[in-house]
C-alpha cells in the first residue's frame, strides 16, 4: 500500500499527471454522481479535468459553488469536460448534503487517503481551490477560482493562451471603446425598453449615454432612480442626444422589472454582460452612472453625485461642465463656513473636510457619557486623515460649565453662548442632545444619524456616507456567514440561543463588551459573545488546520 501510495506521488509529480493513478485507489477505479452511479476512471481519457477542492463548511465555498454549476452546464454540452469534487467535509452527511447539489463527478467520502493525498501537489492551501488540466493531464492553471469568477465560460478551455487572448481583447476594447464594444455581445446587438422591444445598440451612437448600474432592492438605488428619472426627462424634453442604458444587478426577474419604470433603455434581465461590465467598469459603488461620450469614450467614471446634486445642471458630465462644478461648490462651502465662523479658525482650514457638527452639554448626562467615545474615535480618525474635525455646540448654561466641559474635548467649538447656536438648531432641526450632525467635504449634510454611527461602529465608520454603510453592512453579513442561527450551550441550559444583531452588549461568559452579533436569549436577556459561542467548533477548525476569511478558508501554518 505504502509503495502504491509513492508511486502516485511520483506520478503526480511530473509535467502531465495520469488521470487513474491520480484519482483511484488500490481497491477503487470509479468515482461517484450525487445518486450514487460510478463512473469509471477510464472515461475520462481525452477530457479537460477541473479538481474541485471544496468543503460545505467554508462560506467562500458555498458562495463560488454556483458559479462553477453555471460554468459547468454551460460546457457540458462540449462533453469534453469534468469536474471532480474533493471534498474536505469532516463527515458523510455534511458531504452528501454539499455533493446532493453538484451536477459533476467527486471522489467518493469513504475514501480520504485519495483526498487528502492530492492537496499537497496542487498546493491546495486554501479553498475553494480549483485547478484546471488539459485532456493529457497537464496542469493549466490552479487559478481557476479566479478565471472561472473573471471569465466564466468564455474562459474555456483554460489554456494560458486563451486566458491572455481574453486579457488583450480587454485592453484592446478598453482602447478601441465605443459604444459598441460596451453594449453589444456575441448573441445581442440590442438593448430593450419597458415593453419589451428591442432598440439597435447603432441608434446610441453620437449620443452622450449614461450606464446606470443599479439594484432595485438597495435603498439608495431605488432612490436615485428617481432622481435620476427627473433629469433624463428635463433633458429630453430640452432635445438632448441623451440616453440611460441601465444595467440591473437584481437577482430575479420581478426586481428587474420593479427598478425598470424609468423610460430609459436597458440590457435584457440577467444578460451575461451585467456582470462583465460591472467588472470592466470596476463597478465598486452603487447607484453608478459611468457617461459614455458621443465618440464612445468615458467622459467619468460614476456621475450619480453630480447628478442627485446639481440634476440637469451637471449636463453634459464633460471634464469642463466638472470644473465648474467643483468651483460652484467650493464657493458654496465658503459661504457656508463663512457664516458659521469658529473662533480662532480661518474658513479656510474647514473646507473641504468631512466636519462633525456636535450638540451637547455638561449638564447632559448622555453627552458626558458619550463624549469619551467620540473623542477615542475623533482621535482614531484623525491619525489616517486629516481632513476630519468635530466642532463642539454647546447648550451649556454658564461660561464656567462649558470651560471644564470643553477642556476634555480635543476638537473645535462655537464660543459659549454664541448667537449663531441657534442658528445652526433651527437649520439642523436640533430637537435634543447628544446629536452628532455629519457634514461632507461639499458642505452637504451626510447624516444626522452620526452618533448612532459612531456608537455602532466607532471609527469604522468615518466618512458617515451611504456607501461606507453599505460596505460595513455588507462586512458585517459577511462576519456570520457560516454561523448557526440558532444553538443550545450548556453555559444556558433554560433555552435556545438566536443569532442577534446586538449594538452594544456585555457577554454573559467572558464579560467582555460585544457588538453587532450577538447569541441571544431574549426572554432572560442572556448575550454569548460568538467567540465564546463557537469556541468549540473553533478549536475542531484549528485541529484540522483551517482559518476562514471573507474569501478564503486557508491552512494554519
Amino acid at each position: 500500500m505504502a509503495e502504491s501510495a509513492n508511486n502516485v506521488v511520483e506520478t503526480i509529480n511530473r509535467d502531465c499527471h495520469d488521470f487513474k493513478s491520480l484519482l483511484s485507489s488500490s481497491d477503487r477505479d470509479f468515482l461517484v454522481r450525487n445518486n450514487g452511479d460510478q463512473v469509471k476512471i477510464d472515461s475520462l481519457k481525452g477530457k479537460k479535468l477541473g479538481l474541485y477542492f471544496s468543503a460545505s463548511w467554508c462560506g467562500p465555498c458555498r458562495r463560488f459553488t454556483p458559479n462553477l454549476i453555471e460554468v459547468y452546464t454551460e460546457l457540458s454540452t462540449k462533453g469534453d469536460f469534468e469536474v471532480i469534487f474533493v471534498s474536505a467535509d469532516e463527515d458523510e452527511e455534511s458531504f452528501n448534503g454539499y455533493f446532493s447539489k453538484m451536477p459533476w463527478l467527486a471522489i467518493p467520502f469513504s475514501d480520504s487517503e485519495a483526498r487528502k493525498r492530492l492537496d499537497e501537489p496542487f498546493s491546495v492551501q486554501g479553498i475553494p481551490h480549483l485547478v484546471l488540466l488539459d485532456e493529457n493531464g497537464k496542469v493549466l492553471t490552479e487559478e481557476g477560482v479566479e478565471i472561472i469568477r473573471e471569465y466564466g465560460e468564455e474562459g474555456y478551455p483554460f489554456t494560458p493562451e486563451k486566458i491572455q487572448d481574453l486579457k488583450d481583447l480587454e485592453e484592446k476594447a478598453k482602447k478601441e471603446q465605443s459604444i459598441k464594444t460596451i453594449l453589444v455581445s456575441r448573441s445581442r446587438d440590442f438593448v430593450v425598453t419597458s415593453d419589451g422591444s428591442k432598440v439597435p445598440v447603432s441608434e446610441l451612437e453620437g449620443k452622450t449615454v449614461g450606464i446606470y448600474f443599479s439594484a432595485s432592492s438597495f435603498k439608495p438605488s431605488a432612490d436615485f432612480t428617481q432622481k435620476l428619472a427627473e433629469v433624463y426627462s428635463k433633458l429630453k424634453e430640452n432635445g438632448e442626444k441623451f440616453e440611460v442604458v441601465m444595467i440591473s444587478l437584481d437577482d430575479d426577474e420581478e426586481s428587474f422589472r420593479q427598478s425598470f419604470g424609468a423610460p430609459w433603455l436597458a440590457l435584457p434581465s440577467k444578460d451575461k454582460s451585467c456582470e462583465k461590465l460591472a467588472r470592466y467598469f470596476e463597478l465598486s459603488t452603487l447607484p453608478t452612472v459611468v457617461i459614455i461620450g458621443p465618440d464612445g469614450k468615458t467622459l467619468h467614471p460614476n456621475a450619480a453625485d453630480a447628478i442627485d446634486e446639481h440634476g440637469i445642471v451637471a449636463y453634459p458630465f464633460t471634464p469642463e461642465k466638472f470644473a465648474e462644478l467643483k468651483e460652484i461648490e467650493k464657493a458654496r462651502q465658503h459661504k457656508l463656513w463663512n457664516q458659521f465662523w469658529f473662533q480662532g479658525v480661518k474658513v479656510a482650514d474647514l473646507v473641504g473636510k468631512t466636519i462633525l457638527l456636535y450638540f451637547s452639554a455638561h449638564w447632559c448626562p448622555p453627552c458626558r457619557a458619550f463624549t469619551p467615545s467620540l473623542v477615542e474615535v475623533y482621535k482614531k480618525i484623525k491619525e489616517k486623515d486629516d481632513a476630519f474635525e468635530v466642532i463642539f455646540i454647546s447648550s451649556d448654561r454658564d461660561q464656567s460649565s462649558f470651560d471644564d466641559y470643553y477642556s476634555g474635548m480635543p476638537w473645535l467649538a462655537l464660543p459659549f453662548n454664541d448667537a449663531r447656536k441657534s442658528s445652526l438648531s433651527r437649520k439642523f432641526k436640533v430637537q435634543g442632545i447628544p446629536m452628532l450632525i455629519a457634514l461632507g467635504p461639499t458642505g452637504k449634510t451626510i447624516t444626522k444619524e452620526a452618533r448612532s454611527l459612531v456608537m455602532a461602529h466607532g471609527a469604522d465608520a468615518y466618512p458617515f456616507t451611504e456607501e461606507r454603510l453599505k460596505e460595513i453592512e455588507a462586512q458585517i453579513e459577511e462576519m456570520a456567514k457560516g454561523w448557526p442561527e440558532k444553538l443550545k450551550d450548556e453555559r444556558h441550559e433554560e433555552h435556545e440561543l438566536v443569532l442577534t444583531r446586538r449594538s452594544n452588549y456585555v457577554c454573559d461568559v467572558c464579560d467582555e463588551m460585544g457588538q453587532v452579533w450577538s447569541f441571544h436569549c431574549e426572554e432572560c436577556d442572556f448575550d454569548l459573545h460568538p467567540k465564546c459561542a463557537l469556541e468549540k467548533e473553533t478549536k475542531a477548525d484549528a485541529k484540522e488546520g483551517w482559518v476562514c476569511d471573507g474569501e478564503v478558508c486557508t491552512r494554519a501554518s
